[in-house]
């Protein structure tokens, strides 16, 4: 996992997906957001976690995002990256290997922790940005709701 290796649309990318955390974190949702960005800077597609606001088991950031996206040719994925402003999750890892998505720009990881070791072993570049505004969100929320995040990490 590196901090390095920040490209020219990564600026764009995590922008975005920090805009989709925010817009779930005013709707009463957690706050985190996503977005799917082809190497020539064409949005795929954005989401944020709608657990909540849709009152669904899956629809995490990521995966908003990628339904968001539609149905996509194997080879545009092959060619994207997806920012999450968050960690990503088992379930997330999982869409993202199925996709074989070959990058992932994380916003944070000290909050939540998901597959990022699970990722680089299947030789997708994962890339940690450590971003203060992500992990400012993030800790407001778990300090607001907590019960609403545990539930979405699958915690008691």
């Amino acid at each position: 996992m590196s901090t390095t290796n920040w490209m020219e649309t990564d600026e764009v990318g995590l922008k975005l997906a920090l805009e989709q955390a925010h817009k779930s974190y005013n709707e009463g949702g957690i706050p985190i957001g996503c977005s799917i960005v082809a190497s020539d800077g064409t949005v795929l597609g954005v989401g944020h976690n709608e657990r909540i606001q849709k009152s669904s088991a899956t629809l995490h950031g990521e995966i908003s995002a990628l339904e968001n996206a539609g149905r996509l040719k194997a080879q545009v994925y092959r060619d994207a990256t997806i920012y999450t402003t968050l960690s990503p999750c088992l379930m997330c890892t999982g869409a993202i290997l199925l996709y074989k998505i070959p990058r992932v720009v994380i916003g944070e990881n000290s909050t939540f922790l998901g597959g990022e070791d699970l990722l680089a072993s299947h030789h997708v570049q994962v890339v940690v940005i450590d971003d203060p505004e992500c992990k400012e969100l993030m800790n407001r929320f778990i300090r607001e709701k907590p019960k609403d995040w545990n539930e979405d990490i699958g915690e008691e």
